[in-house]
């Protein structure tokens, strides 16, 4: 007996959506890690988490910085070299559409990739929360030097990905991003028969030590370090765009949907943008790899009138703002 298969998207979940979305005026999305996990990058979250030996997040602090400036360059080297190699997929595109196409769309990225960028968002209604990986700025006390869109690959000599290893065997099954991320550096090597480029995030391949002089340092000041132009845990979030969503929400207009896109949004700020959206009237759609990513704090939960997305937001995303944008 023949057996029918279950819809990405249940139909009704779809055909409720699209008629809120064409109706919508105002809308936010709060975009994480998950967004770009099709595209072959690690979100470094659960079981993906570890860079090396390292917990990932403890390379992201000033202190690290301070400690071993050379293992966290390395880090955020390796970062850039995969997100310059990748590329932005569907719902980075979609995205993009929307926001060219909905006057009143604002999107609020906790990602630091560039992906969004280079698929066309525009730069008015895309706001980094957590700053750019091509982003470099200078670390001296008395210096200001900044410079955005760096996207020299290695920045520095020193910092070059080392060639001649072998790619490890990716895992059975994952859903952080890590086994997208192996794939895409065999990719990146397939045509050179000579030579391979080591995964430098397995902890089984050799990791040089960079000497201080070689690293990144500011050309303004010639002798203070750059750092990347990312927010570490410890540091205040740019302000600027805070004050950008806050005055998208504070507006006397109701929020009609907001859209949380490969984040569980459960930690502040994110968290209390959707608790503040549903005040005001918003809708909440979910797109998210876990079912069990809830956001919100305040707001009890999914609600009746909400959805739920379960999947990759590279096939759902452009799927769900397609009679809006068409096909990607």
């Amino acid at each position: 007996m023949a057996t029918s298969t279950k819809p990405v998207i249940p139909p009704a979940d779809l055909e409720s959506f699209l008629a809120h979305l064409q109706s919508s005026n105002r809308i936010l999305a709060l975009l994480g890690a998950g967004l770009s996990a099709s595209s072959g990058l690690p979100t470094f979250r659960g079981a993906g988490g570890l860079w090396r030996n390292h917990e990932a997040t403890m390379l992201a602090t000033p202190e690290a910085f301070e400690a071993d400036p050379g293992l966290v360059w390395q880090f955020y080297s390796y970062r850039r070299h995969m997100a310059l190699h990748a590329k932005p997929n569907k719902a980075h595109y979609a995205l993009a559409e929307l926001a060219k196409k909905k006057e009143g769309f604002v999107t609020l990225s906790q990602n630091v990739d560039g992906l969004s960028p280079r698929a066309g968002h525009p730069a008015s209604k895309l706001h980094l929360l957590h700053g750019s990986l091509f982003e470099v700025r200078c670390t001296g006390f008395y210096c200001d030097f900044s410079e955005q869109d760096n996207f020299t690959d290695p920045i520095v000599p020193a910092l070059a990905i080392p060639t001649d290893g072998h790619q490890p065997e990716p895992a059975a099954s994952d859903k952080t991003g890590a086994e997208a991320a192996r794939s895409l550096y065999a990719a990146m090597n397939m045509g050179n028969k000579g030579w391979q480029e080591l995964d430098i995030s397995d902890a089984s391949i050799p990791l040089p030590q960079i000497p201080l002089r070689d690293l990144p340092h500011c050309p303004k000041c010639k002798h203070g370090l750059l750092r990347p132009g990312v927010v570490w845990f410890g540091e205040r979030l740019p302000l600027d765009t805070l004050g950008a969503v806050d005055d998208f929400i504070e507006t006397p207009e109701k929020i009609d949907l907001i859209m949380v896109i490969g984040t569980s949004a459960k930690v502040y700020p994110a968290a209390g943008y959707v608790d503040i959206a549903r005040e005001k009237g918003a809708r909440v759609a979910v797109v998210n790899m876990d079912k069990s990513d809830i956001p919100g704090r305040g707001s009890g939960g999914m609600r009746p009138e909400d959805w739920f997305f379960e999947g990759d937001a590279g096939v759902i995303v452009p799927e769900i703002l397609r009679s809006v944008i068409g096909e990607i």
